[in-house]
């Protein structure tokens, strides 16, 4: 490639474009310009030629016909070193254009405004740009597209270090940024109009696009020999990890993001002052008190073994108080709203402990993202599971009906459950999580491991299944260690089976209609 001498410049976030108008103006680049950026680039004394004035077109139709023009085009297509295109721009007055510097307009800005019209959001539909991108990224042989105001102080730099022209590994970067863009851009658009069109209410179209930008690299993956990074979706809420700033400790990892995705998950299912501590994205704890630092103490009483090495959520500011009961603890990291100043002060003490925070608070999940799972060759997508008790659903099964409390405990278990890996088994008061049993292959398996992992007296508690039980075995199991009621969906063609036998423990029973399966 030769050196610059054409640039066409036409962008919507003008962000840092007056300073590379200049470099380029102050090294004899000659700059073609359209509407408001030119307008922007003569208010600060640069020598701007108006696109309309090099077509002989004036620019029509509410600014939506600007550069869709075979001067335009063909100065971006024009292969430099083919003889019969230089001689068909030449007959033409075709003058080439060496480099494109543009952006679009602001479509996913435009429809993220809660007051946003649809005609606002179709006129916000840039045709010109992409159009004058596909071109120059083609032709980025000869032609430098520059899509990214991030990019420009690298390109000035390249500029000056070689003799004002651009190196065919930073072109062709460059030609691969553009169609990205536009890739991403056409994605939202198509996506918006899906969300609008009245012929298709349906989640899943025929065709699905992930938008996805990066966020970080990371160390490695899950383990040290598998690479990493973390991407933010279009589609994210102000509700969810990838806004989480970190306000001190060591990189974040892999796993950390895993688990402190989880631990937020499960404080949002409470509208309680609520607290959580994740290991290996299951929860090994959680309680509820009008106290933050008490809710913590319940979490951490159900299994402080666990808990070493865990990762806490919070749904609550953190106080002094809870910030001096965590220290006394290893932790990895922890999530909360916000932290008051003196617990920031005694969190400090652990340098690498992770802390975040999340800027908007702690609200609801946005339900509206869908559940992606990787399978070989492809993805799996769902809604998130994100549904709550339908109070006229819950029907009590057996002779006997819970007491006040032990519904409140029910409710409380079932939530907890729902964020357990199945097959999942929770113990439960109506305050704190006591026994848990995650991931085994058979629900009596995961009875056994949470009656294992209670550290006080199961007499008068509360049983959360996340599917029906199979058989009776896990009746009689909680039986044997004084579970006073249990909730489930239900099911079972054993349903019977079971009811008997929680009958003849004189166990209340409510079956949900819901199943929870966590894979």
């Amino acid at each position: 490639m030769g050196k610059i001498k054409t640039a066409l410049i036409s962008v919507s976030d003008k962000t840092g474009i007056v300073e590379f108008a200049k470099f380029l103006s102050e090294n004899r680049v000659e700059i073609l310009s359209t509407g408001g950026t030119a307008t922007l680039l003569k208010e600060n004394s640069l020598s701007v030629t108006m696109v309309s004035e090099y077509t002989g077109f004036p620019e029509m139709m509410d600014g939506r016909v600007k550069t869709l023009h075979p001067k335009i085009h063909g100065g971006l297509l024009g292969k430099r070193d083919d003889a019969n295109h230089m001689k068909v721009m030449k007959e033409h007055g075709i003058k080439p254009i060496d480099m494109l510097v543009v952006n679009l307009y602001p479509f996913e800005e435009t429809i993220s405004k809660e007051d946003c019209s649809f005609e606002d959001a179709v006129e916000n539909i840039d045709i010109g740009g992409p159009s004058m991108m596909r071109s120059a990224a083609k032709n980025h042989k000869d032609v430098a597209v520059v899509a990214n105001s991030r990019r420009y102080e690298k390109i000035m730099q390249e500029l000056k270090d070689n003799d004002f022209s651009i190196g065919k590994k930073t072109r062709l970067s460059l030609a691969q940024e553009a169609f990205a863009h536009i890739s991403r851009y056409d994605s939202l658009i198509s996506d918006y109009l899906l969300e609008k069109s009245e012929t298709s209410k349906s989640h899943y179209p025929e065709n699905h696009h992930i938008l996805l930008r990066k966020i970080q690299d990371l160390r490695y993956g899950e383990n040290p020999h598998q690479s990493a990074a973390f991407y933010i979706d279009a589609r994210s809420g102000n509700t969810d990890i990838t806004q989480a700033q970190q306000l001190q400790g060591k990189e974040l990892s892999f796993n950390n993001i895993i688990d402190l995705d989880a631990a937020l998950k499960v404080v949002l299912e409470f509208k309680e002052t609520a607290s959580v501590i994740i290991k290996h994205t299951n929860p090994c704890g959680i309680g509820i008190d009008e106290s933050l630092v008490e809710a913590y103490k319940k979490a951490k009483e159900t299994d402080p073994v666990s808990a070493f090495g865990g990762i806490i959520g919070f749904n609550r500011i953190v106080d002094a108080s809870t910030a001096e009961e965590i220290v006394m603890t290893f932790i990895e990291a922890m999530i909360a709203p916000d932290y008051e100043k003196k617990a920031l002060e005694i969190l400090s003490r652990k340098k690498n402990l992770r802390l975040m925070k999340l800027p908007g608070g702690v609200g609801k999940m946005n339900g509206g993202n869908l559940d992606i799972k990787r399978v070989s060759g492809g993805l799996l997508l769902q809604n998130n599971d994100d549904i709550d008790l339908v109070e006229s659903q819950l029907k009590v099964v057996t002779k006997r009906q819970p007491s006040q409390d032990q519904w409140k405990a029910l409710r409380f278990a079932w939530k907890a459950a729902k964020h357990v890996k199945s097959n999942a088994i929770v113990f439960a008061k109506k305050d704190r999580t006591i026994g848990i049993g995650a991931g085994q292959m058979s629900r009596v398996d995961s009875t056994k491991i949470a009656v294992e992992k209670a550290k006080s007296s199961l007499k008068g508690t509360v049983m959360a299944s996340d599917a029906f039980f199979p058989f009776r075995d896990a009746i009689d199991a909680a039986a044997e260690n004084g579970i006073a009621a249990i909730i489930q969906p239900g099911g079972s063609i054993k349903d019977e089976e079971v009811i008997t036998a929680a009958n003849e423990h004189k166990i209340a029973m409510v079956f949900t209609g819901i199943r929870h399966f966590k894979h």
